[in-house]
């Protein structure tokens, strides 16, 4: 290898020159550097002599490289040949020309270079291409540049807060998709040299018009399905039930409730809660399960509900829509206190009457349902005399319809209460039965967080014992519940709308029919895995609900509103505002107290950043 001294090689795609020869090669690169290298690591373009690199960029005579190309198409060969051809003459000068014509790439290509010995310096073979190859290479190329001539029109008219509809919507693709959160990158954003975000993403839509305020990105945007579950939920089983349709049960929800799973019935000291069955149809790991599983819950938008069963579920199983329906019941003997003493679980047929929060408060004093509030007031005490913190926060319900959105306060019901009472003794009574017959089960608790000494009255004290209290915890153990004041819980009486709610229906149900149950690990699996699912549902409600919020709001700059102060920090307070049901933050002047009634101005709203501002006027 001694007469590959001074030679021109090719390391990296780059041109060095050979200084020295022995068992390695040492080569000098353009910048001085020197390098030691086994043979096989470069290439040889022209065996020199060339005392420098520095020659190799000065001027040479245009040849004939058409020519050239013409004369070899389709044909392998050397630089060699090809700087004979071209130039007249083969020198460390022209034979790097013709290098990078290769590296160009338009009439010659590198082909693949036959291996040598271990101390042999390979040398570049050229493949010059055919006339089709030709081609076909300029038309992606001219292709490729109009496209980026097209693109560079496209950001201009972004900086000038505009685009072609009809032509530059398909550049806006990595843009809508960043907004949506399907990836975290826009190459867009980054060309117009302005973060890549979501909300940045959201803003430049809504400022050229391709996006308008109406589209909520938020689903998406935390990984929720765009509609209902897909997967088909069949109709109950033909399966022995007990005939409760002579008992009343009465189902009581808010009017746009449009899937009752639970009704309810007292009768002396045994209260009924029939829930919605279908765990009847929807099976351990059926593909109906597992779409539930991964949604984790109904997911419920101003616009509408995406269900975590198929719509189907509701004919099938929802209570009092047809004449009867299908159920588990839970039947719990109550003590004096309210306390449940005895629960049985059974399948049964019931025949539901549907009423609204305000139907049952007038009604409260019929026979029916008088021993209903009854019980519940009882059950109140019980909770509250073992620890059971109160909150309270003033509600509205958000509802979006044909681009009108409105707000309507939700009142506060002695029925749902009623309601809420019933369906916690349920959970109750039903933790203890599944510890009592060492059933692996979803149980709920919650550690009492670090309450204070003297709760503040009013608004301000809900608001205060809220951020006391400290998140629940989903396990298969067992635990207090302390912000409910029980000592075992557990949620059953919600099967069509949380995955929890069914994993525990299809557990009562394996134990009722003798059969194998899940094992702790499988339900601890399925707990995890239909959480995680539901936690990015409640955060996609809540952000959708502000979304909403904001575009109800934009038209609204100056607006005035009465505001409660539930928290003071210096010159800073933390205020509720009821008609929207909304929590913010204002400056303030002057003496404030808790629980002031304030009146605050809106003055500005950002849409993609979910940001409010109100002062006070």
């Amino acid at each position: 290898m001694s007469s590959l001294e001074k030679a021109l090689v090719i390391y990296k795609a780059k041109p060095a020159l050979v200084t020295e020869v022995l068992d390695k090669v040492t080569i000098q690169l353009a910048t001085g550097e020197q390098i030691k290298l086994r043979p096989k690591d470069i290439i040889l373009l022209h065996p020199g002599p060339l005392n420098s690199l520095k020659g190799l960029e000065n001027p040479i005579p245009e040849g004939d490289l058409l020519g050239a190309w013409e004369l070899l198409a389709g044909n392998r060969t050397t630089v060699q040949e090809v700087a004979e051809l071209v130039f007249g003459a083969y020198t460390p000068r022209t034979a790097w020309e013709i290098y990078k014509h290769i590296q160009e790439g338009l009439y010659f290509g590198e082909a693949a270079t036959e291996a040598g010995g271990a101390r042999e310096v390979p040398e570049l073979a050229v493949q010059v291409r055919r006339p089709e190859e030709v081609e076909q290479i300029q038309r992606k190329r001219n292709e490729k540049n109009r496209e980026q001539e097209e693109r560079e029109r496209f950001l201009e008219h972004l900086r000038s807060g505009t685009y072609d509809s009809t032509t530059e919507g398909r550049f806006l693709q990595d843009v809508e998709a960043l907004a949506l959160g399907k990836t975290d990158k826009s190459r867009t954003l980054r060309d117009l040299g302005k973060a890549e975000t979501p909300q940045e993403a959201h803003k430049l839509l809504l400022k050229i018009g391709y996006w308008d305020l109406f589209i909520n990105p938020y689903p998406s945007r935390f990984g929720c399905s765009s509609s209902s579950a897909r997967v088909s939920v069949a109709p109950p089983p033909e399966e022995e039930r007990l005939d409760l349709t002579k008992l009343p049960a009465f189902a009581i929800d808010n009017p746009w409730s449009t899937d009752p799973d639970d009704a309810v019935y007292i009768d002396g000291s045994t209260l009924y809660v029939h829930v919605a069955d279908p765990a009847a149809s929807v099976l351990n790991d059926s593909e109906a399960d597992l779409e539930a599983r991964s949604r984790g819950s109904t997911l419920y938008l101003p616009e509408g509900a995406l269900r975590m069963l198929h719509e189907e579920s509701l004919q099938h199983f929802a209570l009092g829509l047809g004449d009867t329906s299908p159920a588990l019941t839970f039947k719990i003997g109550l003590a004096e206190d309210g306390n449940p003493e005895t629960i049985d679980i059974f399948r049964s047929l019931v025949r539901v009457t549907r009423l609204t929060y305000d139907e049952a408060d007038r009604r409260c004093d019929e026979p029916h349902l008088k021993g209903l509030f009854e019980f519940a007031e009882k059950n109140v005490r019980r909770r509250q005399a073992a620890g059971a913190v109160t909150i309270e926060f003033p509600e509205v319900h958000l509802h979006v319809s044909d681009r009108n959105i409105q707000f309507a306060p939700i009142p506060s019901y002695r029925s749902a209460e009623m309601v809420r009472e019933c369906m916690l003794i349920a959970g109750e009574a039903t933790a203890r039965w599944a510890m009592r017959n060492r059933i692996p089960f979803p149980f709920i608790a919650q550690e009492l967080g670090d309450l204070p000494n003297e709760v503040l009255p009013g608004l301000a004290g809900s608001y205060q014992l809220r951020r006391c209290m400290r998140p629940r915890r989903l396990s298969a153990q067992p635990g207090d519940h302390a912000g409910l004041g029980l000592s075992v819980y557990t949620q059953v009486t919600s099967p069509l709308r949380r995955y929890t709610d069914l994993l525990a229906h299809q557990q009562i149900r394996r134990y009722l029919r003798g059969e194998e149950l899940l094992s702790i690990d499988a339900v601890l699996e399925r707990v995890a895995a239909g959480e995680a699912a539901a936690l990015a549902a409640v955060q996609a409600e809540r952000a959708s609900r502000l979304h909403w919020t904001a575009v109800y709001l934009q038209d609204k700059i100056g607006s005035t509103w009465e505001a409660i102060a539930v928290d003071l920090k210096g010159n800073r307070a933390t205020v509720i505002i009821p008609e929207l049901a909304m929590e913010t933050q204002i400056a303030v002047k002057g003496s404030v107290a808790y629980n002031d009634r304030l009146t605050v101005e809106l003055k500005s709203v950002k849409l993609p950043e979910l940001e409010f501002m109100f002062v006070l006027p």
